[in-house]
């Protein structure tokens, strides 16, 4: 018994599989960068930031961390429009995937900053820097050094996430190959 391989269809499907993949690559490189910022941003906040809006990104975070991406994306997608705010599928995609990112880069990068010796942030202020320059020049770079395999397996996880974006009808990778 001999059988022929017939790889005749994956060819015809090639463009729909190559802009799967763009759109795909698309959403985790603007879900990892976004992400990430926001991420240093809150982490900012929950370290060195104001006390007043220590409690607003903390319940951020902890809302975040405590419920699952996929819900998350369906509150986005499905439940912002009741309240008025509608956006597209890719829109969507991104929006949550940039704030789940975000949740879990803030609390591994605020574990970095808080593992920094505190003689870093009295060098920084022994320098007239401000707390926010202290930051900035001398505490997050060290602190991305110490945290990098962690945000990056975080950064991993979210890219696994991304396949969860075809159910809200956006054609990534995984609509694509579901399409044929």
């Amino acid at each position: 018994m001999t059988y022929q391989f017939d790889f005749g269809w994956l060819i015809e499907s090639l463009p729909v599989l190559l802009k799967g993949i763009r759109i795909t690559v698309q959403l985790i490189l603007i879900g990892a960068v976004f992400g990430v910022a926001l991420g240093i941003a809150c982490a900012w906040v929950r370290a060195l930031g104001p006390k007043w809006l220590k409690p607003v990104v903390a319940t951020y975070v902890e809302l975040i961390r405590n419920t699952p991406f996929l819900i998350q994306l369906f509150f986005i997608f499905f439940g912002l429009p009741s309240l008025g705010i509608r956006m597209s599928e890719l829109s969507a995609a991104n929006l949550a995937m940039i704030v789940n990112l975000g949740a879990y880069s803030c609390e591994i990068i605020r574990a970095g900053i808080q593992a920094t010796p505190r003689g870093q942030f009295e060098a920084g202020a022994s320098l007239a820097m401000t707390p926010f320059q202290t930051f900035w020049h001398v505490v997050l770079v060290p602190a991305l050094q110490r945290i990098w395999p962690a945000l990056s397996s975080q950064i991993v996880i979210v890219m696994l996430g991304s396949a969860v974006v075809s159910q809200i009808a956006a054609e990534d990778l995984t609509f694509a190959a579901n399409f044929i």
